[in-house]
C-alpha cells in the first residue's frame, strides 16, 4: 500500500548520499591533489651536499659590466667616442645567450658560454677583452633571468626573481610577504629539477638545522610550497562539512514531508 513512498524515499535518500559522497570526494581531492603529487616524488635529504652552481644555458640574459671603467663591458680605444660615456653612470646592457650556446659581445663577438658556471664565463670573457681592447678588466656578470614559484600559504604567492647565487629559501619567503595564519612553517616543501624528475625536499623552519642546509639555497625553477597547518585544516573541513550537511537536511526534510503527505 505504501510502497510507491516508501520507494521514492528510497531515492531520494540514495541521491542524497551520492551527493554528499561526490561533494567529499571533490573537496579531498582539490586539498590534497598538490600534497599527493610531491609526496610520491619524496627523495632523501642533501643535506651536506656539495654547493649548487647553476651552468649558463640557451636563451639565459647575462648582464655585464668592466668594474675597472664606469663603460659596461668594453672600454673603447683613445680617439673613440661612445653613446654610454656621460656624467651618469650608463644602464646595464644585457646580452641573451643564443641557441648555438653564444652571447654577442661588443668586439669579441660570439662567445660560446652555455654550460658554464657564471665564475667561469665572466673569467672566459675577461681574459678574452684582457687581450683585445682592455686593460687589467674586472668583468661583474649576472645572470638576470632566473627565478623560482611560491605557492600555497604564502601572502603574495608568485614568481621571484633570483637576485643573488646565495638567495635561500627564507629570503624569498620573506619577498612573498611570510606565511599566512594558516601556513604550516613545519611542511615547506621545495621542488626541484623539473617536472621530468623532480626531487623534493621537506623543510620545518622550527628546526634550527634547517638555516645550516646547503639545500635551502634555492635553484632557477625551484618550486616552493607551503602547505596549511592543522588548525586550518580542520577548520575548512568543519566548513565544508557544514555546506555540505545544510543542503542535505533541507532535502532530507523535503523527503519526509513527501513520504508523511504520500502516507495520508
Amino acid at each position: 500500500m505504501h510502497k510507491k513512498p516508501i520507494r521514492l524515499l528510497c531515492y531520494t535518500l540514495t541521491a542524497l548520499a551520492y551527493l554528499l559522497v561526490g561533494i567529499s570526494c571533490s573537496y579531498k581531492q582539490n586539498q590534497l591533489l598538490f600534497e599527493t603529487h610531491l609526496a610520491a616524488t619524496n627523495s632523501p635529504s642533501i643535506a651536506g651536499a656539495a654547493p649548487y652552481e647553476y651552468k649558463i644555458q640557451t636563451q639565459d640574459i647575462l648582464q655585464m659590466r668592466n668594474l675597472q671603467d664606469i663603460n659596461y663591458v668594453v672600454t673603447v680605444p683613445s680617439g673613440g667616442s661612445t653613446s654610454n660615456a656621460s656624467s651618469n653612470a650608463p644602464q646595464p646592457q644585457t646580452y641573451q645567450v643564443e641557441n648555438d650556446s653564444t652571447v654577442a659581445l661588443p668586439v669579441l663577438g660570439k662567445v660560446k658560454v652555455a654550460g658554464l658556471t657564471k665564475l667561469e664565463a665572466a673569467k672566459k670573457i675577461q681574459g678574452l677583452y684582457a687581450r683585445t681592447v682592455l686593460k687589467n678588466p674586472i668583468i661583474d656578470l649576472r645572470i638576470m633571468n632566473l627565478k623560482v614559484s611560491v605557492f600555497g600559504e604564502v601572502r603574495s604567492p608568485g614568481s621571484y626573481m633570483l637576485t643573488s647565487d646565495k638567495t635561500n629559501l627564507i629570503d624569498v619567503l620573506a619577498q612573498a610577504g611570510g606565511l599566512t595564519e594558516k601556513g604550516d612553517e613545519k611542511k615547506i616543501k621545495i621542488v626541484r629539477g623539473g617536472m621530468t624528475d623532480p626531487q623534493v625536499l621537506f623543510f620545518d623552519l622550527n628546526d634550527f638545522r634547517t638555516v645550516s642546509n646547503p639545500a635551502i639555497i634555492l635553484q632557477s625553477q625551484d618550486i616552493i610550497y607551503v602547505a596549511q597547518n592543522r588548525r586550518a585544516i580542520k577548520n575548512e573541513k568543519m566548513q565544508d562539512f557544514s555546506t555540505i550537511v545544510q543542503p542535505g537536511l533541507l532535502f532530507l526534510n523535503t523527503a519526509l514531508l513527501i513520504f508523511t503527505i504520500a502516507r495520508k
